[in-house]
């Protein structure tokens, strides 16, 4: 059984400026503590000159991988202030790297926690956050007489359509959200007098879009 969780909606990079320091965020969602990894890395050969790459991430509904660095920023500093962001918000799956581009003048313990941390958050705001709720994926077969009000039907009752295939008769694949599969196959019953096929699918995500809250 498949468990909601929050996630990042997609990758997205920000600029901040703090005192001549330039801080570069750049937030991605990830699936694996490998695939994480390979970000963070990707990130420092971009910026291999750069003056700190701190990174942070979160794997696992429960949050069973946690993982960030100061990377040389005094402790505390850098690394935690951008995973709380992540935490605050209750996003996994996700990491986070923010680059720091040294600007001569020194931000101290306070300014460089709200340097980073503000950075993060810009990020996560720009990418946006997406909850990730279970769905049951669906194969619904119509006549071709009967495809436009189907269609019209699932459009107006916004039903998540990932598909459609035409064919000797017209198939659309849905992702149903709990609760929403009864009615439907009821509704299509009265649309096609019973003239279709319904083909339940796998327990899948679907991504339902969230502001960042904090």
């Amino acid at each position: 059984m498949l468990a909601e969780y929050r996630t990042v909606a997609q990758e997205a990079e920000i600029t901040l400026v703090e005192k001549k320091s330039k801080f570069i965020a750049r937030i991605k969602p990830v699936e694996s503590r490998e695939e994480a990894e390979a970000f963070v890395e990707e990130v420092r050969k971009i910026h291999w000159s750069a003056t700190h790459n701190v990174p942070a991430y979160i794997i696992g509904i429960n949050q069973e991988v946690q993982k960030y660095s100061d990377d040389g920023e005094p402790s505390g500093t850098a690394g935690l202030p951008v995973l709380e962001v992540l935490k605050a918000n209750e996003v996994v799956n996700a990491a986070i790297v923010v680059t720091r581009y040294f600007g001569g003048i020194l931000l101290g313990r306070g300014g460089l926690v709200r340097a980073y941390g503000g950075a993060a958050r810009e990020a996560l705001t720009t990418a946006g956050i997406v909850r990730m709720v279970p769905a049951q994926e669906a194969a619904i077969t119509v006549d071709y007489v009967h495809g436009g009000r189907v269609q019209n039907e699932l459009l107006s009752r916004n039903v998540s359509l990932s598909g459609i295939e035409y064919l000797e008769r017209i198939t659309f694949r849905v992702l149903l959200m709990p609760g929403e599969r009864e009615a439907l196959r009821q509704l299509i019953q009265e649309i096609t007098a019973n003239a279709f096929t319904w083909q339940d699918g796998r327990e899948v995500y679907r991504a339902i879009p969230l502001e960042a809250e904090k």
